[in-house]
């Protein structure tokens, strides 16, 4: 999805900052949380660009605290200190990530919004400039239980947030509106971007706008015919 799935790095510095700087009472980051500006937030920014870069550069298993300390400015004690382990680093940089302002496309129709949201996944992971980091990113949560739930979370807020992509197919008319229930957002989105995750993680094929635009038909079908009809609660 979109930079939705695009883990971008982001060209912040330290400034001159060093993280020994910090308060010494500085609390370890909570994922899941948001976290204050200034010196604390240039900081972490810093660290987990350090870890994309490292992720991207030597995989997960080759990501040191080290390499980060090095590559961040921010001293191996402190990283220690309030990140723990390489496990911590990975779970906080993919926690950042979603700490953005992404909302899904807004095109005028339901078949331009999914077929923006395939062309963001394409771009995503075939531009050299960004592929590698969140290709790592995704990597890390096959190796690690707390980054692959982290990864869930980041890809259930970015789920949560489509919800309005199907509430203006519905007030258009361009989908049925369920008798009961509701339809399925991430379901949805889900279907659009299978087949791409498919062929990049599993058949390591390349993918291409052709193969986005056959995901997009075939998941508009199947949501024309109500295949993602939620039963109960919608939206679950």
């Amino acid at each position: 999805m979109t930079r939705s799935t695009q883990l971008t790095q982001q060209e912040l510095q330290l400034t001159g900052e060093k993280a020994n700087e910090d308060a010494p009472g500085d609390a370890a980051p909570t994922p899941g949380t948001r976290r204050p500006g200034g010196r604390t937030a240039r900081t972490r920014a810093a660290v987990r660009d350090a870890v994309l870069a490292g992720l991207s550069e030597h995989g997960y298993p080759g990501l040191t605290v080290e390499y980060v300390a090095e590559h961040s400015g921010v001293h191996k004690t402190t990283l220690y200190r309030r990140w723990k382990d390489v496990e911590g680093l990975v779970v906080d940089a993919l926690d950042l990530a979603g700490e953005d302002s992404w909302l899904p496309p807004d095109t005028g129709s339901l078949e331009g919004d999914l077929h923006a949201l395939a062309q963001e996944v394409v771009t995503s992971f075939t531009d050299p400039a960004v592929a590698a980091s969140g290709s790592a990113m995704i990597a890390a949560g096959f190796q690690s239980e707390r980054a692959a739930e982290a990864l869930r979370a980041y890809y259930a807020e970015r789920f949560a947030r489509c919800e309005p992509l199907v509430e203006r197919a519905l007030q258009r008319g361009e989908l049925p509106a369920p008798a009961t229930g509701g339809v399925d957002a991430g379901a949805l989105v889900r279907a659009v971007s299978a087949p791409l995750f498919f062929r990049l993680f599993i058949t390591r094929e390349p993918i291409d706008d052709a193969l986005a635009g056959q995901a997009v038909a075939a998941a508009l079908a199947a949501a024309r015919a109500g295949v993602f009809t939620t039963v109960g609660t919608a939206g679950t």
